[in-house]
């Protein structure tokens, strides 16, 4: 039997990369992740991965290719964090370049890249905002991952093109062209979520739990909300302002979920539960989240949706003959 293609995640959160991949064929053979609630969320659900749960800064060379001796790695695949280069961040650093060089968060960026020396993958796919290719920052990705060898494409792909039913416009950067087939069609709010039961204490469905309360003050706005409607607003970048909590249209598809969202029911006055939110992202319902309730909110909101991760990986699986 032909052996399923190896794939190691880096920045993996909750899993959401690494599931697409897994449907469409591949073995997640490694995972890391500094997040304690997501790393157990990933051993949840990927149980014969190993994972490393400790900052990506500290893995030594020698001791990741120690741990993957047996094998080349086919494919790694990444998320680092965004809050340095994306306008939702009112603190975004002013000069691009500075984003990525001197924030340090920013620089973890650089991270993945230092892995991709070491593990010299045959592919690689790094997500991130488009805001990651401001300025002169286009220019300085390609001279970084040419230095260890890989020259680049920036893939810009809508998650809703392909089967999640939330928008999402992310850069999938990689050392090939992607272009998957589209979908034939978007997919509503309401054909997402429309299936499950009330949520219950005692779930039949994982995540599924009766959402959090809103507030008196909340609730009265939210009686008063119509479709595509928001609660509040917060300030992003350059002064921009954000909206949340707000309330679903039915019949279309969802706004570009976040870990800081949250969403409000089409027809019922109350947030979505962990389990709808994730319905949004393209998630099946046996993919657990675990940790407290905001810890599984954040893990979905900052995941790659599964459905577009599964049509990257599918274009991946064409280019190493399977």
């Amino acid at each position: 039997m032909r052996r399923r293609k190896s794939l190691v995640d880096l920045f993996a959160g909750g899993g959401g990369f690494s599931r697409g991949f897994y449907e469409a064929g591949f073995e997640p053979v490694l995972a890391v992740e500094i997040d304690e609630a997501s790393t157990k969320t990933y051993v949840s659900n990927f149980p014969k991965s190993l994972i490393i749960s400790e900052d990506i800064r500290d893995l030594e060379c020698w001791r990741l290719r120690d741990l993957l001796s047996y094998e080349k790695v086919d494919v790694v695949i990444g998320s680092p964090p965004c809050e340095p280069f994306t306008g939702s961040n009112p603190n975004r650093m002013k000069d691009p370049l500075d984003r990525l060089y001197r924030d340090e968060t920013g620089r973890l960026v650089l991270e993945f890249i230092r892995i991709l020396e070491c593990l010299e993958p045959e592919y690689f796919v790094m997500e991130n905002v488009p805001a990651i290719l401001d300025g002169d920052l286009s220019s300085a990705l390609k001279e970084e991952f040419s230095r260890v060898g890989y020259d680049v494409y920036f893939n810009l792909l809508r998650a809703e093109d392909y089967g999640t039913p939330s928008r999402r416009l992310r850069v999938f950067i990689s050392n090939v062209r992607i272009d998957p087939p589209k979908s034939s069609r978007l997919i509503t709010v309401l054909e997402a979520i429309s299936d499950l039961p009330e949520p219950s204490a005692d779930p039949q469905i994982p995540n599924h739990e009766p959402p959090p309360s809103l507030s008196k003050s909340k609730l009265k706005k939210v009686l008063r909300l119509r479709w595509g409607d928001s609660v509040v607003k917060y300030e992003g970048a350059e002064g921009r302002f954000l909206p949340n909590l707000i309330r679903l249209h039915p019949y279309k598809t969802a706004p570009t979920v976040l870990g800081s969202s949250r969403f409000i029911h089409p027809f019922e006055n109350r947030l979505l539960t962990v389990r709808e939110q994730a319905r949004l992202m393209g998630f099946p319902d046996n993919h657990v989240f675990l940790g407290g309730r905001d810890q599984q909110y954040n893990q979905v909101g900052e995941a790659v949706p599964p459905p577009i991760a599964r049509a990257i990986a599918l274009e991946l699986l064409k280019r190493l003959g399977t």
